[in-house]
């Protein structure tokens, strides 16, 4: 896997740089904001030490070839402002899902829409996948229109998938299909 390009991506205002221990100070700031980690997958990391140990996982994850993690930086300040992922690949099915998480501050910025171009393209050029998807829990709809920006099309909703905080949470299942010409 072309993990060294992945954590090397550029955009207009947004890089991608290899996940690090050394930035756990960073990236706890988002990682243990309840409004940010509330809709992402992650139990929200109340202590460095926490944090700490999911960033260790996420490279071992990453050294095993199952997952790409990527921190997200503001080339303007040089800031961690998030993390990008690809995951759940399917070597027979050629796809794998994606997913991001960003500091609130930066939330509405265009950042998110960005850094989905990056992880989009880099999958289908760089991977070779024939389609990437992402599972939104239904409220979140600025994750959902990050997708839509991107050229995301809803294929369905999976009824009360999540539960969260004692309620149930609908997914919504978006999936892009490469669409290079042969």
């Amino acid at each position: 896997m072309s993990t060294s390009l992945f954590h090397s991506l550029e955009g207009k205002n947004v890089c991608f740089k290899s996940l690090s221990i050394n930035d756990v100070k960073e990236i706890h700031s988002y990682a243990s904001d309840e409004e940010v980690s509330r809709f992402i997958g992650w139990n929200l990391m109340n202590t460095l030490d926490e944090t700490h140990e999911h960033i260790e996982i996420m490279l071992k994850r990453e050294s095993a070839g199952t997952h790409l993690y990527a921190s997200i930086v503001l080339k303007s300040t040089q800031e961690i402002i998030g993390t990008a992922m690809i995951f759940n690949f399917d070597q027979n099915a050629n796809h794998a899902e994606i997913g991001y998480v960003f500091h609130k501050e930066y939330w509405g910025k265009g950042y998110g829409t960005e850094s989905v171009a990056l992880i989009s393209d880099f999958a289908f050029e760089a991977l070779n996948l024939h389609k990437i998807h992402a599972s939104v829990v239904d409220v979140n709809i600025g994750s959902a229109r990050i997708l839509e920006k991107n050229g995301y099309e809803l294929e369905g909703r999976l009824k009360d998938h999540y539960f969260i905080e004692d309620k149930y949470y609908d997914a919504l299942l978006f999936g892009k299909i490469e669409t290079k010409q042969n």
